[in-house]
């Protein structure tokens, strides 16, 4: 039996019609799977399921609204290229209808059931997205997020959510929610598949896709981290609270330093995207067509209408004095986020019923962003990921909140946290600038020096061997340095390191380097089949010191001894 006849096998005993609002049939997909098969590219074989308020050429993008329902001539560019890469569409996913929502009952097309509990809600709006991926359906999905959509559903359901830095990956053929505020995120099962699809759609931007970057863009988290957690829980209960606790334990003996901070400040931004004037966003994005279709005809859901028409009560004065205030509360958010590389916290604050959604929608709903809400309006990036269970049984899940443009220090910091083993993170993958550093004593991993690397951001790269070119002196200073000298005649294979270090970073970690140390040109050992090695960036030392250290018997460097510096 073929992968995706289990595939489909799965989801016909499944019975969960509601998870996706058009599914391609078979031999269609299966037509799609043999080319990507064939073809190969970094997704070659992975199933994908898309929300529906993303673009597909040949199907219907219906926002889970049948009467908004329009047959787009081209995929998105997020879709066109995880397609290029090998992905193969299996369809389109429901969700809260124009991605209004947090539950994933906001649906004509049927409320999606939480995968291993249906009397629970999914989370969402991105909920067919999510439990696609929890049930098999799909290896993974396309979601998006503007209150926490790619975020609470991943923690229901215990699979990953990436939330990227808002402009990084492109939000062309996307139905607008908050268009200021829209982000395309994506689900898997693990953070491996999570990233390399991410890296695929990030990359489709080409030199754009870090153009606003600004200052650095970390490739990796520090070695001791700082992370901060809230000082205060509101909306969770004993059981969930318990859970918390236990995932910061977690993060402490992944080597992770922890630091309480006031969240009252994100909790204020946070209200301001559904009980303030950033709301007309909504208005702007879809309001014309509801104040224009009827109601029933159209499967316009109540709960979504009343949302996105109250807004329309506010005037561009009021989202002016909005902005201002979330400028506002941005300043003082960050003030809290000084000296920390990352925000721990939970993903979502209990995992409700479907009835009680039914009994009180906007509170629940309300309730369900305590901890999302406030991440776009700040420009944050996201890695949510599970993190056991709370309570009775329902799934448990924590979010790393990181700086905009520092996703591969919060993927790090997700990756230590599950025991996923070290990567290329997709920021990197995707063209991140970086410089390769070879370094030869006191920098290398576990010296004395490392953090002056990790606190750049850099990422250990791994072990490396110069050209049988070079030789290493003892530097006289007290203690001894360690020196690279070329010295082709005298020369033999000296081991190292190297690490990426971001380009931003170069410059200041040159001007911080004492005498003698210098970087230059370093030449490492030829691949196999290779007549000569390539030239990176490396230590050497000036060429004065050199002449006159003392010599080294030896291939690598630290001494036996302690060793405090390059």
């Amino acid at each position: 039996m073929s992968r995706l006849t289990e595939i489909y096998e799965r989801i016909d005993a499944a019975d969960r019609p509601e998870v996706f609002i058009t599914l391609r049939a078979f031999a269609d997909v299966e037509r799609d799977y043999r080319v990507s098969v064939a073809a190969g590219g970094p997704l070659a074989g992975t199933i994908l399921a898309v929300k529906d308020n993303v673009d597909v050429a040949g199907l219907p993008t219906t926002a889970a609204c049948p009467g908004f329902a329009y047959d787009p001539p081209d995929d998105a560019p997020v879709v066109a290229a995880l397609r290029a890469a090998g992905a193969v569409v299996i369809g389109k996913t429901n969700l809260d209808q124009f991605a209004t929502g947090l539950v994933g009952t906001r649906s004509p097309y049927g409320v999606v059931r939480d995968s291993r509990r249906p009397d629970h809600i999914s989370g969402g709006s991105s909920s067919g997205s999510a439990v696609a991926v929890a049930l098999g359906f799909a290896d993974i999905a396309i979601g998006t997020d503007t209150a926490g959509s790619g975020r609470v559903p991943a923690a229901l359901q215990g699979i990953v959510g990436i939330k990227p830095t808002l402009g990084v990956i492109s939000t062309q053929g996307v139905v607008p929610a908050c268009a200021s505020y829209d982000a395309v995120t994506v689900f898997a099962a693990d953070i491996d598949l999570a990233d390399r699809a991410m890296a695929v759609m990030a990359g489709a931007r080409g030199p754009r896709t870090f153009a606003d970057a600004g200052g650095r863009i970390p490739l990796a988290a520090p070695e001791q981290p700082v992370v901060a957690i809230p000082a205060e829980l509101p909306e969770l209960d004993d059981d969930w609270r318990a859970a918390f606790s236990d995932a910061v334990v977690r993060a402490q003996e992944c080597g992770m330093r922890v630091k309480a901070i006031d969240l009252s400040s994100f909790l204020s931004a946070a209200k301001l995207l559904y009980d303030d004037a950033l709301v007309a966003e909504r208005a702007d994005a879809v309001g014309d067509f509801l104040a224009a279709a009827d109601p029933d005809r159209a499967g316009i859901d109540a709960t979504v209408a009343g949302i996105i028409t109250a807004a329309t009560r506010f005037s561009a004065v009021d989202l002016l004095r909005g902005r201002r205030r979330l400028d506002a509360l941005k300043v003082e958010a960050m003030a809290q986020l000084d000296g920390v590389d990352a925000l721990l916290v939970p993903t979502a604050p209990y995992h409700p019923t479907i009835e009680q959604v039914s009994a009180d929608p906007v509170g629940v709903n309300s309730r369900m962003g305590t901890y999302t809400n406030f991440c776009n309006l700040l420009d944050l990036c996201a890695v949510a990921v599970p993190a056991g269970t709370a309570g009775d049984g329902a799934q448990f899940g924590v979010t790393f909140l990181g700086w905009a443009h520092h996703d591969a220090a919060v993927a790090d910091l997700a990756r230590r946290f599950t025991g996923a083993p070290e990567s290329v993170s997709w920021p990197e993958c995707a063209g991140a600038p970086a410089v390769e550093l070879a370094v030869f004593g006191a920098h290398m991993r576990t010296g004395p020096l490392t953090h002056e690397l990790s606190s750049r951001g850099a990422r250990w790269a791994g072990e490396v061997s110069t050209a049988p070119s070079y030789r290493l002196v003892a530097l006289d200073t007290v203690p001894p340095k360690p020196g690279l000298i070329r010295d082709p005649g005298n020369g033999r294979t000296i081991r190292g390191e190297t690490w990426l270090l971001p380009s931003q970073s170069l410059g200041d970690f040159l001007a911080a380097l004492p005498y003698p140390m210098s970087l230059g040109q370093v030449e490492l050992a030829a691949d196999t089949g290779s007549r000569m090695g390539r030239w990176v960036v490396g230590f050497g030392c000036s060429a004065d010191a050199g002449t006159a250290a003392t010599p080294l018997d030896t291939d690598r460097w630290p001494l036996p001894g302690p060793v405090s510096a390059e």
